[in-house]
């Protein structure tokens, strides 16, 4: 007897048949000058059964990173064999992306508005939507962000403390380094493992702009993680250059006073104790005060603004094991990343 066919998917009156993909808009709300704002979302729907998964970025509206990295895996012919289904939403706060905004109009950070309410505020509208459409439909979600504007971040996967599972997700996904990072309550991350939706969190880029590095590492993750769930083929997907870092402590390193920043150190270095990272000095160059590492550690992320007040956060220090090959390991990750020619835009438009 002949395998059944799969059942299509359903989702916002939408109906995708098996082998099919349909970009499908939830309607979010309607803005004061009569302009309709949706939840866009493309959904995948292999021909063959496997598991359900959700790719989500710009959660803040200026972590523009994570929109360009969906944009790519979207655009990847490795999802023509995709098993199982996949929803892609390239943008989930349309209001903050339009404005170039972190926030929503209600200036609520939506990332600390779940799980959301049907008649609450608009955030916890939004939150609310996005939560029981997608998110509660999956078992499996990667959230795409970056550091806000005038921070970076090195490519990092964050993963609940203990969660073997999760550091498993995160080896395949095969970031530079990956952070034990507590949830916060009203997270989306907190909110979808409450209900047994696993989730991996990325990190990397600058709010407001775009990194190459940072992009190809993001792509090639996910394409990586959907392999490792069965969801695609092998064939066509690399395999990281070196073993992910793995640290359980950091730090972040604050400014001693306000002025003029100039940093020695960049992110992905490795730094000894002791060692100078930045110097900040008054207008006038009277007076200097030096930030030092407090520890041997990766520079998992920065400020990049060179004018700083009192207490800025300057520099993300990581713990890692074995600092001491820990910054060649990093070289030639980037080295691959930056030679892998599956990820040109050659190969994807």
């Amino acid at each position: 007897m002949a395998a059944s066919k799969r059942p299509p998917f359903r989702i916002g009156g939408a109906s995708v048949d098996p082998g099919r993909r349909q970009i499908v808009d939830l309607p979010v709300a309607v803005m004061s000058d009569h302009t309709p704002v949706n939840l866009s979302l493309e959904v995948i729907h292999g021909r063959q059964d496997g598991p359900v998964a959700f790719i989500s970025a710009a959660v803040h509206g200026d972590e523009v990173i994570g929109v360009e990295i969906a944009r790519r895996v979207l655009r990847s012919p490795l999802l023509s064999s995709l098993r199982g289904t996949l929803l892609v939403v390239p943008i989930v706060n349309s209001f903050g992306f339009l404005s170039r905004s972190r926030y929503l109009p209600d200036r609520r950070d939506l990332n600390r508005s779940f799980p959301g309410h049907a008649a609450g505020s608009l955030a916890s509208r939004l939150a609310h939507l996005f939560l029981s459409e997608i998110v509660l439909r999956c078992e499996l979600g990667i959230d795409l962000h970056s550091a806000a504007i005038h921070r970076t971040n090195l490519p990092q996967i964050r993963i609940t403390p203990g969660d073997e599972y999760l550091k498993d997700l995160a080896r395949a996904f095969g970031a530079p380094v990956v952070l034990s990072s507590p949830v916060r309550a009203g997270s989306l991350r907190g909110e979808a493992q409450a209900r047994g939706v696993e989730m991996l969190l990325y990190e990397a880029g600058e709010g407001l702009r775009f990194d190459e590095v940072a992009v190809r590492s993001g792509v090639a993750g996910i394409l990586r993680v959907l392999h490792h769930k069965g969801m695609l083929p092998a064939r066509g997907i690399t395999r990281p250059k070196a073993a992910t870092l793995m640290s359980t402590e950091t730090m972040w390193l604050r400014a001693p006073r306000g002025g003029l920043l100039r940093t020695f150190r960049g992110d992905g270095e490795i730094v000894a104790e002791g060692d100078v990272m930045a110097v900040v000095s008054d207008p006038f160059g009277e007076t200097e005060e030096e930030i030092v590492a407090p520890f041997a550690g990766l520079i998992v992320g920065r400020a990049v603004m060179p004018v700083v007040n009192e207490g800025d956060a300057i520099f993300h220090l990581a713990q890692v094991a074995r600092p001491e090959i820990a910054g060649a390991a990093l070289e030639d990750m980037a080295g691959h990343l930056s030679r892998d020619p599956l990820f040109d835009e050659d190969e994807i438009i």
